[in-house]
Formats: structure tokens, C-alpha cells, sequence
């Protein structure tokens, strides 16, 4: 992965990991993820509140086809060579504020959903001139579960609009919380804009991570995106990606309409 200055600092700061919290969140579930993955998990037999009347279950190959790649977002972006040296270093933490635990522990395991409800499918590309790292995920979920999380999304703005965490490796970071105003997107959506600044110790310069994070809803499945920058996100990145990741879901499902 190409790394700028400020990624070697935080480099730096990950070879100093103390012994973890006692709140500290599970396990990293990206440490030996590859660049596109996918999940099994068995949709349930209902379709359940909300679905598309008729609409076939969405397959793991046709989440999969649903993906984006390096070339839809073009250069820098590339596909991953792994996790982002930020994830560990601001994502781990641990506050005592319950919503905004879910919310740190939720983006750490890459998990805004929850567990898949049926077939998931993963992708992760970089931007090693920004020090970025954008995780893109189409789940065949049911839509009352994913209006839920949108639900839950909205509300943190409000909920979490400031707080303050326990990082394992970078110390007390500033976490901020406020609405990203997506457009009008999919049959429903919320995205976040969530800064999260450290500062290990007074001599040391703060390091600040941006991450956009969006939930977007095709019919009866979804689309989670998570960017991440030290400093500032890649103009248009988020957008671009959700514009591209939205049509193509529409076609997979039309296709599956076509095909039952």
C-alpha cells in the first residue's frame, strides 16, 4: 500500500499498541480479509415486511456482480493490499456511552448491519496518495432490518454528536458525529460524516481520521460504504461510488426479476 507522511506517523503509533482495554471491542475481523469476500449465510424462507412482491432472493454471485471496482472510481484507487494502518489505531476504542460504543464497534468490525441476513459480498480498494481506504458491501438483507439500522443511523447526529474515547494505541481521541446529506439515493438512505482526532501526547502532532460512512437500501437489500482518509477524504469518492454501486444493484435485481 502506498502510505503518505502522515500514514507512517500513525505507522508509528500502531508498533506501540498497549495491552488492550478492558472494554476494548472483539477481535479485528479485516486482518486477513482479501480484497473481495463474500458470506453464505442462508436467507430466511419469508421475504419478510417491505420486500418487492415477487423478487427473487438476491444470490452471492449476483452480489458479487453488484460490486464496484478500482476501474469505476479510477486513478489513484487500486485494490487493496490490506487493512488501512488507521483502522487499528483510532477504530479500536472504547467509550462509555452505549450508542456511541455500538457505532465504534460497528465500524471496526465493518458490521453496520449486523450479521448478514443472507448472501454478502465485500470489496476494498485504496488510494495511496490520500492515505484512503474505501470498504464497499452488498447484503441481501430485509428491508425492515435495514430501515432499523437506517433508523438508528439518523439518530446519532443528535446522540453522538461529540464524545470522547479510549484508543488501545493512540490514546484519548475527539470523536465527531454529523449528517453526510446524501442525495437522493436507492429507496432509502442515511450517511454519516464522522471525524476522529488523537493525540498521544502533548509533544505529538494530533492525527485526525475522516470517514464517510453510508447505508443506502435497493428494495429488499442494501449497499454499506465505509471511506477513510487521515486528513481529508478524496473528493467525491463516497458519492461516485454510491451513484456506480446503486445502478448496478438496480440491474443485478432486474435481472434476477427477469430470469425467475
Amino acid at each position: 500500500m502506498r502510505v503518505t507522511a502522515s500514514g507512517l506517523v500513525l505507522a508509528g503509533l500502531l508498533a506501540a499498541v498497549s495491552a488492550c482495554t478492558a472494554a476494548e471491542p472483539q477481535a479485528d475481523a479485516h486482518a486477513s480479509a482479501p480484497a473481495t469476500t463474500a458470506t453464505t449465510a442462508e436467507r430466511a424462507a419469508s421475504a419478510g415486511p417491505g420486500a418487492e412482491a415477487g423478487a427473487p432472493a438476491l444470490t452471492i454471485e449476483q452480489a458479487q456482480a453488484a460490486l464496484i471496482g478500482e476501474s469505476d472510481l479510477g486513478v489513484p484507487w487500486t485494490a487493496t493490499d490490506g487493512t488501512a494502518t488507521w483502522h487499528d489505531g483510532l477504530l479500536k476504542a472504547a467509550t462509555g456511552q452505549p450508542d456511541c460504543q455500538r457505532l465504534l464497534e460497528a465500524l471496526y468490525t465493518d458490521e453496520l448491519l449486523g450479521a448478514p441476513a443472507g448472501p454478502r459480498a465485500a470489496t476494498a480498494l485504496d488510494d495511496g496518495d490520500d492515505a484512503a481506504q474505501l470498504r464497499y458491501q452488498v447484503d441481501a438483507s430485509h428491508s425492515a432490518d435495514v430501515d432499523r439500522t437506517l433508523a438508528w443511523l439518523r439518530a446519532l447526529p443528535r446522540t453522538c454528536a461529540r464524545f470522547t474515547a479510549q484508543t488501545t494505541a493512540a490514546g484519548t481521541e475527539a470523536v465527531q458525529v454529523a449528517d453526510a446529506g446524501l442525495r437522493d439515493l436507492g429507496d432509502a438512505r442515511q450517511g454519516l460524516r464522522i471525524t476522529l482526532t488523537a493525540q498521544p501526547s502533548a509533544a505529538a502532532d494530533p492525527t485526525t481520521l475522516t470517514l464517510d460512512v453510508a447505508v443506502v437500501r435497493v428494495g429488499d437489500d442494501a449497499i454499506v460504504l465505509t471511506a477513510g482518509a487521515l486528513g481529508t477524504l478524496p473528493d467525491d469518492a463516497t458519492t461516485q461510488a454510491l451513484d456506480i454501486g446503486v445502478r448496478r444493484l438496480s440491474q443485478v435485481r432486474e435481472q434476477g426479476r427477469a430470469q425467475a
